[in-house]
């Protein structure tokens, strides 16, 4: 009753349950030993993992437990593979250092990643993990990346797209940038979709569309947003307009350049005329995105930001609308006939996204999912 061993061949590691199936009966080594017409130190030999049985023993032993032979004897799961190192595009904000936990996504042939920013309860998910910030390697955890969708842009209601998404059997990875960022990265090639809230005649800024050739890319609504100032519950610093944000006192959680917030009130400060620098708050650093926005003034860190009202929604804060604007996704044509961004418009004519961005969010959809451009 031995097991032959192949000479490169390490044995196979075998699970053994006879003991916890044997008290499970009631039933005594010295009993079991007699029944199977074998020595007591050969049963303890195989509770302890020491001794692999025949085929004819462990049969005599199963049908003697009532059980199967899988049960009583299963093979260790091999080693899991050592994880291949690869190179990827990084983009994205977020603190970069080795372990840094990524998405990822194929777009075009490259691999590109996005760092997961952790949040108190739970960690994000989790593609791959940043082994040298300077070259871009990256340890793989996952190489399901084709069905996905990669998005850039700062809608805080992509993880409510990304759910539904989810129910047609593709994936969707956020890149949180500002809108002249998703742009960039959608010039570049590294991602699918960019979400633009960006005006013509703001700023300087030119509509996504003009931004590039007219057969490059497609154009569709998102959702209509009201953007505006959002402050503390109660809005016990009186707040009601831009020329508010002058007063002594009130702290500015401001935005980052490029942003379609960050346009906006400066073209608001601009028509009141006030200078940046009399608004506390103006110069520090920028908050990142419309819901790092509304968390400063969640915790008192500031009394005021510009964002949408979603983003207050979320926090509890009061909000005062400044403007109504529409919130597109920005496609390269040659991503059109991919089946990921084919099930991300079907999602976009939704019944369901809709009443849930309107429920959630308190967005307009009527424009949802039509083509503007």
């Amino acid at each position: 009753m031995s097991l032959l061993k192949d000479n490169t061949t390490p044995a196979p590691r075998v699970e053994s349950h006879l003991s916890k199936l044997r008290k499970r009966r009631g039933i005594a080594v010295a009993e079991l030993a007699r029944a199977a017409g074998i020595g007591r130190q050969t049963i303890y030999a195989m509770e302890a993992g020491d001794y692999i049985p025949n085929t004819a023993v462990a049969l005599k032993l199963a049908r003697l437990l009532e059980t199967t032979v899988e049960e009583l004897f299963r093979l260790e799961p091999d080693a899991p593979a050592a994880t291949p190192d690869t190179r990827a595009e990084l983009i994205g904000g977020g603190d970069r250092f080795p372990g840094t936990q990524l998405e990822l996504c194929r777009v075009g042939g490259r691999l590109v990643g996005v760092p997961g920013v952790p949040v108190p309860w739970h960690l994000a998910r989790t593609d791959g993990l940043l082994v040298d910030p300077v070259r871009s390697t990256v340890q793989l955890l996952c190489e399901e990346t084709a069905s996905r969708v990669l998005i850039a842009g700062c809608d805080p209601a992509t993880s409510v797209l990304a759910r539904h998404l989810e129910r047609a059997h593709a994936g969707l990875v956020s890149a949180p940038v500002n809108s002249s960022a998703a742009l960039g990265l959608l010039k570049n090639g590294l991602v699918h979709v960019a979400g633009t809230h960006l005006q013509s005649g703001t700023a300087g800024a030119e509509a996504p569309a003009a931004q590039f050739p007219k057969d490059q890319t497609a154009v569709f609504a998102f959702a209509i947003w009201e953007q505006g100032l959002a402050v503390a519950r109660g809005n016990p610093k009186r707040i009601r307009a831009v020329e508010h944000l002058a007063r002594r006192g009130v702290r500015l959680a401001n935005r980052e350049k490029g942003s379609g917030s960050r346009q906006l009130l400066d073209a608001q400060l601009k028509a009141a005329g006030i200078a940046g620098r009399r608004v506390t708050g103006y110069h520090d650093a920028p908050a990142a995105g419309h819901l790092a926005a509304a968390w400063r003034v969640y915790t008192g860190l500031a009394d005021c930001c510009i964002a949408t009202g979603s983003a207050a929604r979320a926090f509890g804060l009061d909000f005062i609308a400044l403007s109504s604007e529409r919130y597109d996704l920005v496609i390269r044509r040659e991503y059109l006939d991919l089946a990921p961004i084919q099930r991300l418009l079907d999602t976009l004519c939704q019944a369901a996204l809709r009443r849930e961005l309107e429920t959630l969010c308190a967005y307009d959809t009527r424009e949802t999912g039509q083509r503007v451009a």
